[in-house]
C-alpha cells in the first residue's frame, strides 16, 4: 500500500501540472470563460420548452450574449420556477428546462423553508459534480499532503444512499445521491461503506459508524461541521479516548461545506490530537460551485467552466426589500462587472435546468483575479429592522469572540428581530453546554457587532434598543431539527428566524420550559 500512496500522489501532481500548463496556453478572463459557458448552456437547451419560450436561438445570435440573456429572461426563485416549469419535469415531461427526462431530484429545504424543495439533478449535473470533485482532489497537490493520505480511507458523512422512488423518479439528499453514484474503484477507499450509507435513521447511522470507527484507518473526513463534530464526540466517548487521533492516527484533512466552519472551529479542534488541514467547499443541491483550491486562500475559487453560469445581484436596498425579497426592478451583473468586497446575491443558470435562479446565498468576492469568494449569509438570513444590515458573516465573527471571551463552545445559534418597548431588539438563542452569564454574553456580542458593522453601531443608538440573549443546551437545537424531520445530511439550523418559523420556535421552547 505505501507504493499505492506514492503512485496516486505523483499522478495527482502530474495532472495538476498538465492543467496549469493548459490554462497558461489558453489565456481567458473569467468573463470570457463564463460567456463561453453560457453559450454552451443556451445551445444545449435551445429546443427545450424553456429555450423555445424565451427564444434562446435569438439570444445566441445577439452581439452581446450576456446582455441579451439577462434582458430576455426573468429572475426566478424556487417557487416561481417550480410553479411555471419544474412541476412539469417532476410530472415526467421531457425537455422542459433541459434536454431529456430527469430521473433524480435532490431534496433541499435550505434553512428557511418548512417544506422540502425538489431540485432537478440531470445526468449532466451529476457528471459536473463529479468533475468538480476531481478538480478538488487534484488541488491537493498544492497542499503537499503525505503520500500515506492517499492510501487510507475517506469517510463521507451524508444522507442515505437508499433513495425514495416516486413513480418515474428518485429523490433524496444530494450527498446520498452523490454517494450512490461513486465509481466502483472508489469503494476501496470509501467509508462508511454501502450498508451503513443506506441507513435512513440518522442516529443509528452515527452509532454504527462510531462502533466501527477503530476498524478503519481514516485520513480524510467529509461532511457538514455540526454532524461531523457530533460523530467525533460520539466516537471519543464510546471508545473512551482523549481525542480522535487515538482512533485515526492518520487523519489529515477535513473537507466541510454547507455553513461557515468558524463557529465550530474551536470545539472541533478540541477533539483533535494535532492540527489538520481544513478545506472548504461550496456544494449545493443546485451544483458544485466553488472550493478552496490552495492553502491559505482568501476564499473559495468559483468553478467557471463546470456547467454553471453565474450572475450577481448587488445585495442592497435597490434590489431587495427589508425581508430579503428580490424587488421587481433588481439588476444583475456578470462576473466581469462585479467589485471586490461587496455583497451579491447569487444567480445560477445550470445544466440541470435552473435559469437565472436565485439560490438564496449572499457572497462576496475576496480576490477578483482568482475568482475567489466567501459566503457571507443568505438573502433571508440577515436582519435589517432599522437599517442595521446585520449579516450572518457579522454574526459568525461575533460568536467567535463570545467563545474566546467566555471559553465556551457554541454549536448552534439563531437570531430574530422583535418588537421591544415600542421600538426593536435582537433576540439571540445560543447553544452551549458550559455555564455563562447571558447578560455578559449579550454585552460582548453587542460590542463586537458595533466594531464589525457601522450601520449596526448607529442603530444601537437609535431604534435598536436592546440585545437579548438566551443560552440553551446544544441538544435543544438538535431536538428541534429532529422534530422537523431534518436530522443529518445537509440539513442546517437557520441562523435567522422570522414569521411563522419564529412563532413555531418560540412556542416549542415555551412548551419545553426554555422560554
Amino acid at each position: 500500500m505505501p507504493l499505492l500512496g506514492q503512485l496516486i500522489k505523483r499522478t495527482i501532481a502530474v495532472h495538476s501540472l498538465i492543467r496549469e500548463s493548459r490554462e497558461k496556453l489558453v489565456v481567458q478572463t473569467p468573463a470570457e470563460r463564463q460567456q463561453r459557458q453560457l453559450k454552451s448552456l443556451l445551445r444545449k437547451a435551445a429546443y427545450t420548452q424553456f429555450g423555445l419560450h424565451y427564444r434562446f436561438a435569438d439570444i445566441l445570435r445577439s452581439p452581446n450574449l450576456q446582455e441579451a440573456f439577462r434582458n430576455q429572461i426573468p429572475i426566478y426563485d424556487y417557487n416561481t420556477i417550480f410553479r411555471k416549469w419544474w412541476h412539469k419535469t417532476l410530472a415526467g415531461e421531457r425537455d422542459v428546462c433541459w434536454p431529456g427526462k430527469v430521473r433524480y431530484f435532490a431534496l433541499s429545504s435550505g434553512t428557511s423553508e418548512a417544506s422540502s424543495k425538489r431540485i432537478p439533478l440531470t445526468n449532466e449535473m451529476i457528471r459536473a459534480i463529479k468533475r468538480g470533485s476531481i478538480k478538488q482532489i487534484l488541488s491537493s497537490a498544492s497542499y503537499n499532503l503525505p503520500a500515506s493520505v492517499y492510501e487510507k480511507k475517506i469517510l463521507m458523512i451524508g444522507g442515505s444512499t437508499s433513495l425514495s422512488r416516486r413513480g418515474h423518479y428518485y429523490e433524496g439528499d444530494l450527498s446520498g445521491i452523490s454517494a450512490s453514484k461513486i465509481p466502483l474503484w472508489f469503494h476501496v477507499f470509501y467509508k462508511p461503506g454501502l450498508k451503513i450509507a443506506r441507513e435512513r435513521n440518522w442516529d443509528r447511522k452515527l452509532n454504527e459508524i462510531a462502533r466501527r470507527a477503530p476498524q478503519w484507518d481514516v485520513s480524510i473526513v467529509v461532511g457538514i461541521p455540526a454532524w461531523v463534530q457530533i460523530l467525533l464526540e460520539r466516537i471519543i466517548s464510546m471508545h473512551q479516548v482523549q481525542h480522535i487521533h487515538e482512533i485515526w492516527p492518520n487523519l489529515e484533512v477535513y473537507v466541510h461545506s454547507g455553513v461557515s466552519f468558524e463557529p465550530y472551529r474551536k470545539g472541533f479542534e478540541r477533539l483533535l490530537g494535532r492540527p489538520i488541514i481544513t478545506q472548504n467547499s461550496y456544494l449545493a443541491s443546485e451544483g458544485f460551485i466553488a472550493f478552496d483550491s490552495h492553502p491559505n486562500p482568501s476564499g473559495m475559487e468559483l468553478l467557471l467552466a463546470n456547467g454553471i453560469y453565474y450572475e450577481f445581484v448587488p445585495f442592497d436596498e435597490k434590489n431587495f426589500d427589508a425581508e430579503g425579497n428580490l424587488l421587481p426592478t433588481a439588476q444583475a451583473l456578470h462576473i466581469g462587472e462585479v467589485e471586490q468586497g461587496k455583497p451579491y446575491a447569487l444567480l445560477l443558470s445550470t445544466c440541470a435546468g435552473a435559469w437565472r435562479y436565485l439560490i438564496g446565498d449572499v457572497i462576496e468576492f475576496t480576490d477578483l483575479s482568482r475568482s475567489e469568494i466567501k459566503i457571507t449569509g443568505r438573502t433571508k438570513h440577515y436582519i435589517s429592522l432599522t437599517g442595521e444590515h446585520l449579516s450572518v458573516d457579522n454574526m459568525n465573527m461575533a460568536i467567535q469572540t463570545v467563545e474566546e471571551v467566555f471559553g465556551i463552545d457554541v454549536r448552534e445559534f439563531t437570531v430574530a428581530g422583535i418588537p421591544y418597548q415600542g421600538l426593536f431588539a435582537h433576540q439571540w438563542w445560543i447553544g452551549t453546554d458550559k455555564p455563562a452569564d447571558a447578560d455578559q454574553v449579550a454585552q460582548v456580542l453587542d460590542r463586537r457587532l458595533c466594531e464589525l458593522n457601522d450601520d449596526y453601531a448607529t442603530e444601537r443608538t437609535a431604534a435598536l434598543k436592546a440585545v437579548l440573549v438566551r443560552l440553551l443546551p446544544n441538544s435543544v437545537f438538535i431536538e428541534w431539527l429532529a422534530m422537523k424531520g431534518k436530522l443529518g445530511g445537509q440539513h442546517k439550523f437557520p441562523r435567522v428566524l422570522r414569521g411563522s418559523q419564529l412563532e413555531e420556535w418560540q412556542h416549542w421552547l415555551q412548551e419545553r420550559g426554555y422560554a
